[in-house]
């Protein structure tokens, strides 16, 4: 039996895209397109990478843990069976080319939908068409939603009954965690498919049939490019095909012809079309988590130069570098507490430094920060036992103040027996008292457990001391 990714694509000359430009031919109606026959005007004009786009899943390159043999992908593809599904990865990884070409080896109807530029009276738009469609020759329809994390609520809500009833199958694309921008409803009847960034070797290969196609690509051109060239142009696109693409198609444009009309694409020109790496990342997404999810560890696992890449990257990535000093100072108290008091004083110090000296000079005070933390000793002790007052104030509610510790500014409150029985720890001569401080439901209660490690260790002998002190104290109380 053929393998399912090399069986032809059918023709389908109902399938369609909206493209909402195009309305100007008829007023107020949107034209319906296969996805072969939008139409253009000059086809010198579209980008390379647009030009590239495969048209067959025998042309597509990278995700092998999807298409491979047995994969997930591969046996839909073999079925022909199409669910609902939400692509996320990259950018630049190929999940719209992804899902146009699932939905013409379906021979579904496809729709293209913009998060951004279409609203609720669209999606009744397309429920009627997709009703119409079904009633006419039983046809599917595919909703594809480019940039799915941008759909808000109310266009969610107006899909949903329709993607639960199958009338409309969605395929999502997303860069962000759909777990975070998609309703739990729609979430659990759609299969999320993570698309991994595009290896240095898929993009070689991308790039060199870009080079030597002559329909669609650059073959009809007389282009010559040195192996250190196209390296850069691929190191420099991060694991994005339409990046790497563009960039090779600039750099084409910049490398002057000979006498013979040949372009020769050298690195210099290579670094010309680049600029500088575009490293990706969004502040608002799922990459910003991951990174600062990178640092905290970092620094919670003693490592200086892991640290140190990853505040880095963020602030190479373009990130507010006071939202790092800020995740710094809260690190310093929960992560490193009292094994290290200086550490909270010095994130500090780092953030005002950074505010009176701005990028980049401040961002040498965080680097030095950074280096302390990773290198302090460490303790969350603190950081536990307010999480375990919390939950004990959140089970027992609003206790009693003990009446011995309480003021008693007036007689009335004397009377009461308000600071009855008080007892002035700097009457003692060692300042130590023992005296009950929490409510009665509580008493004896330990929330504070210090470590061995750093300036803690200190403290863990002074209440040790204490409390020995306090014990042998009782017990020569009580003997006769």
């Amino acid at each position: 039996m053929p393998s399912p990714l090399n069986l032809p694509l059918r023709a389908n000359p109902a399938s369609c895209i909206t493209n909402p430009c195009d309305n100007h031919h008829q007023p107020n109606h949107n034209f319906l397109y296969t996805p072969d026959t939008i139409p253009v005007t000059t086809p010198a004009l579209i980008p390379l990478a647009e030009r590239m786009r495969p048209q067959t899943l025998d042309e597509y390159i990278g995700q092998e843990h999807l298409m491979g043999k047995d994969k997930i992908l591969w046996r839909l593809i073999e079925t022909r069976y199409l669910p609902s599904l939400l692509l996320w990865g990259p950018p630049g990884i190929g999940k719209t080319t992804l899902a146009r070409l699932l939905a013409r080896l379906s021979e579904a109807h496809f729709v293209f939908f913009s998060a951004v530029l279409s609203g609720v009276k669209d999606i009744r738009r397309i429920v009627e068409e997709s009703q119409a469609i079904r009633d006419q020759d039983g046809g599917q329809t595919i909703l594809f939603v480019d940039e799915i994390h941008r759909f808000n609520k109310a266009q969610q809500d107006g899909f949903l009954p329709h993607v639960e009833s199958g009338l409309l199958t969605l395929i999502g694309a997303t860069t962000e965690n759909p777990s975070f921008y998609v309703i739990a409803p729609l979430l659990s009847r759609c299969r999320v498919l993570v698309l991994e960034s595009l290896s240095e070797d898929h993009l070689r290969t991308i790039l060199q049939q870009a080079l030597t196609n002559k329909d669609r690509g650059l073959g009809a051109q007389a282009i010559c490019v040195d192996d250190e060239a196209l390296t850069h142009l691929i190191r420099m696109a991060d694991g994005d095909a339409r990046m790497a693409i563009n960039s090779l198609e600039i750099a084409a444009s910049l490398a002057p012809p000979d006498p013979s009309g040949k372009r020769h694409i050298t690195l210099p020109t290579a670094e010309e079309a680049f600029q500088r790496r575009s490293l990706r990342y969004d502040k608002d997404g799922d990459e910003h988590y991951n990174l600062i999810s990178a640092l905290h560890k970092s620094l919670r696992d003693s490592d200086p130069d892991g640290a140190l890449y990853w505040l880095a990257r963020m602030l190479s990535a373009g990130e507010e570098p006071l939202y790092l000093a800020r995740r710094l100072i809260r690190f310093a108290s929960e992560d490193i507490g009292n094994a290290d008091p200086q550490a909270l004083a010095l994130a500090i110090n780092g953030r005002d430094s950074y505010q009176a000296l701005g990028s980049p000079e401040g961002d040498l005070a965080l680097a030095q920060v950074v280096v302390y933390l990773a290198t302090a000793p460490k303790s969350n002790a603190v950081y536990v036992a307010y999480n375990q007052v919390r939950l004990d104030i959140e089970k027992t509610g609003t206790l009693p103040v003990p009446m011995t510790i309480r003021n008693a500014p007036t007689k009335l409150m004397k009377t009461l027996g308000y600071g009855k029985g008080y007892q002035y720890a700097h009457d003692q001569p060692d300042g130590l008292v023992a005296q009950d401080h929490l409510p009665i439901e509580l008493a004896g209660r330990r929330y504070y457990h210090p470590t061995n490690r750093g300036h803690e260790a200190i403290i863990k002998d002074r209440l040790t001391k204490w409390r020995e002190i306090l014990e042998k104290r009782g017990k020569d109380c009580r003997e006769p």
